[in-house]
């Protein structure tokens, strides 16, 4: 009897303790960070909203106090929502609470001017100056929030003189830190938060812990979008002009969301939601974010809801196709270009031949003159490759041997020929004319070359005993004699796969060798991070003009009056492998043009609520949006169309608000896709004052049986004062794949 007694005592024992280990296992197995989106918030009261959320958090862990511990940020300004960490079972048991909408683990992301403001026809020094810049008061009192790495508040292009008061709608605030007074702030950065959950210790030491950046990055993009101007600018003599911003009068709001750590630069979603949550309740009236974000922020499309414009880049992983980031309907995706602008430099040889490759290349203060210097092929410049070469005190001709990401590729080449000591280097790589990633020479010749260059430079060094090289130092050149746009090699292209039916990216912008803002000086960059500023200080411009107007309207002006040729009138290229002519999947709309953008006659207008519709983003638990809804993204109206599987004939209805004069008439010019035949009914619009808007119905026929690719034409409505352009792509198929097979 006591024998099994003992047994059933052992028994309970045993359960008990197999259940308290579940239950630890649960409460403390293994946490991280996951974001929990509720939608829109029940309170117009933040405190009440995160009220809401410990509740809810607290019928998860079990109390109150620890539902507040667990919670990183509360999102309880532009919708409802928290980020908290949890381990998976908890962030299980989150996602089947029925007002939850979507729990999704927290990522970590990608960080994404004297000349390009002119060369996009916002000439400043021009006797008057350009209209738009007088029109728009040069952008001023709207608000800009830079969401980034921060701002160095000190930099010229940051100086507040000469404004007035403070926009009485601001409700920001200037959030004291390391390094960070409320001096720091001023008339022209009229808010600054940051967001530092998550940095352990020692990358909290090494960073400023306030909105002061110590990376440059956002000082470069804060400056470029909305700079104030600043005379006599370069970079020792190269880019020498005025520095200043698209919209040198606007406002600046910063928010710190991105981090300098021991490996790389810290960026997480969730911080980045906590920036946005807090711009739609500060009052910013553009955000410009230069990141890479591999989800489509409900955050953004809150805050286009509330009116807000978000620009993004579309990342730099050109030139494949179908590698574009931040692809959401509702923001500006934005591609990178190249401006009218180089920097030749000279290298003459030992036997008078003169080659000229591009550099940043100048003369330190101690040297008077370029000399002759031994010359030496590197061969690829790989530590094996170089290894028993004497390179100490040479100039190394070096040859990519394959083609890769010249992030990767030339700093490594720098480092190897820097550590044998070379005095300077002759890198020959497909053009790419990126010259920011040559930074790390400091001084030393470091020229890039394409193929064709580089054999000569080889050849000359297999004739003679002895070859020697002198490398000058770079030049400025400007204007017609280097053409121009070209989309950039790094801009990532379209099409979206996870929106292959809305065309991506929306526009292009000047993204190479841009001068702007960094600490106290300025530096050359490249990348779509600076490309992204380019349309945010447009967009400011068009908001100062017209500022009634929709997200929509700004983002349907920029893309229906967006440049497709080059300075002679030739279609536009695009850097690639080979290079090619440009098309919708490399720049959207075409580059920029902000003149014709402020007067676009025609917009292709959206109300905002129309995203949920179509997209189901109040549908779906681990997923944001459904991208597979019943009513396809191509019916939505968009200044654009993408058909991704045509195979029967299908209708497509767009709308367009008159926004010229209230009297006029357009006709519709169709250029068709290859394969594809495209009729517009109505073919003639007729405005006046009581017909605002017009619908019409775009009909698509495929006119082969044929798996085939993307083709591309545009759908333009004109009249003698105005020219309204969509972009076109469509893709005949005939079965459900896509690949090409053999």
């Amino acid at each position: 009897m006591d024998f099994h007694s003992s047994r059933r005592h052992f028994s309970a024992c045993l359960l008990f303790c197999l259940c308290l280990m579940i239950s630890i296992s649960r409460a403390y197995g293994s946490q991280k960070l996951y974001i929990v989106y509720l939608g829109e918030k029940k309170h117009d009261d933040a405190a009440l909203v995160t009220a809401s959320h410990h509740d809810m958090l607290s019928t998860i862990l079990g109390s109150k106090e620890e539902a507040s511990a667990s919670i990183t940020y509360s999102y309880k300004h532009g919708f409802s929502g928290f980020a908290a960490m949890l381990t998976d079972d908890q962030a299980q048991d989150l996602a089947d609470l029925p007002e939850v909408i979507s729990v999704t683990p927290n990522e970590h992301h990608e960080l994404m001017t004297t000349r390009s403001w002119d060369f996009l026809g916002l000439n400043l020094d021009h006797q008057p100056p350009n209209k738009l810049l007088q029109r728009s008061k040069y952008g001023e009192d709207v608000i800009i929030g830079i969401v980034d790495t921060g701002i160095w508040p000190e930099s010229r292009s940051f100086s507040d003189h000469g404004y007035g008061p403070i926009p009485s709608r601001w409700k920001g605030v200037c959030q004291l830190g390391q390094a960070w007074e409320g001096t720091n702030c001023s008339r022209k950065i009229i808010g600054a938060r940051y967001y530092p959950a998550g940095l352990d210790k020692a990358d909290q030491e090494a960073n400023y812990m306030s909105a002061r950046d110590i990376n440059g990055h956002g000082t470069h993009t804060a400056s470029t979008a909305a700079g104030a101007v600043v005379e006599g600018v370069s970079l020792h003599g190269l880019g020498v002009g005025v520095a200043r911003g698209g919209a040198p009068r606007a406002r600046i709001a910063v928010y710190k969301v991105a981090w300098e750590t021991t490996k790389r630069v810290q960026l997480a979603s969730a911080t980045v939601l906590a920036a946005l949550d807090d711009a739609i309740h500060d009052g910013v009236d553009i955000l410009s974010l230069s990141i890479v974000l591999n989800d489509n922020s409900f955050g953004a499309l809150h805050a286009v809801q509330k009116g807000i414009t978000v620009v993004y880049g579309a990342g730099n992983s050109g030139p494949r196709p179908q590698v574009i980031f931040n692809t959401a309907p509702w923001v500006i995706t934005v591609a990178a270009t190249k401006i009218d602008r180089s920097f030749p430099t000279a290298i003459t040889l030992g036997n008078n031949q003169t080659l000229v490759g591009q550099s940043l290349y100048y003369l330190l203060k101690n040297e008077s003159s370029s000399e002759f210097k031994p010359l030496v092929h590197g061969g690829s410049c790989s530590g094996e490759a170089l290894n028993g070469t004497i390179i100490n005190g040479k100039v190394v001709l070096c040859i990519a041997e394959n083609f890769g990401p010249t992030e990767d590729i030339i700093p490594d080449v720098i480092t190897n020929v820097k550590s044998g000591g070379a005095s300077g280097l002759i890198f020959a790589i497909y053009t790419i004319d990126v010259l920011s990633s040559t930074d790390d020479c400091l001084g030393m010749a470091c020229v890039i070359v394409d193929i064709d260059i580089g054999f000569q430079a080889a050849t000359y060094i297999g004739s003679q005993r002895l070859p020697i090289v002198k490398i000058e130092p770079a030049r400025s050149i400007t204007g017609k004699q280097v053409p121009a746009p070209k989309v950039a090699f790094f801009s990532s292209r379209g099409p979206s796969v996870k929106y292959p039916t809305v065309l991506k990216p929306d526009i292009a912008a000047p993204g190479v060798n841009i001068l702007a803002a960094t600490g106290d000086g300025y530096a050359f960059n490249s990348g779509n991070s600076m490309s992204t500023p380019h349309v945010a200080g447009v967009v400011a411009l068009l908001k100062a003009v017209h500022p009634r107007w929709s997200h929509a309207a700004l983002k349907s002006a920029i893309v229906t009056t967006a440049s497709t040729k080059d300075e002679y009138g030739n279609p536009m290229l695009a850097e690639a492998l080979p290079r090619k002519v440009a098309d919708p999947f490399d720049y959207g709309g075409g580059n920029i043009n902000p003149n014709a953008a402020v007067d676009p006659g025609l917009v292709y207008d959206i109300d905002p609520r129309d995203y949920n519709k179509f997209f189901a983003c109040k549908m779906q638990k681990y997923k944001i949006c459904n991208i597979t809804t019943t009513l396809p993204g191509y019916h939505l109206n968009l200044p654009s169309i993408s058909i991704p599987e045509l195979r029967q004939p299908i209708k497509v209805r767009r709308a367009v608000t008159n926004v010229g004069n209230v009297d006029a008439v357009y006709q519709s010019d169709i250029q068709s896709p290859l394969g594809v035949k495209i009729k517009v009914d109505p073919p003639t619009l007729v405005f006046n004052a009581t017909q605002k808007v017009h619908s019409f119905k775009v009909s698509i026929t495929p006119l082969w049986k044929v798996q085939g690719d993307y083709t591309f034409g545009s759908l333009t409505w004109h009249n003698e004062h105005h020219s309204v352009r969509i972009p076109i792509a469509v893709r005949i198929t005939i079965q459900d794949f896509y690949a090409d097979v053999a």
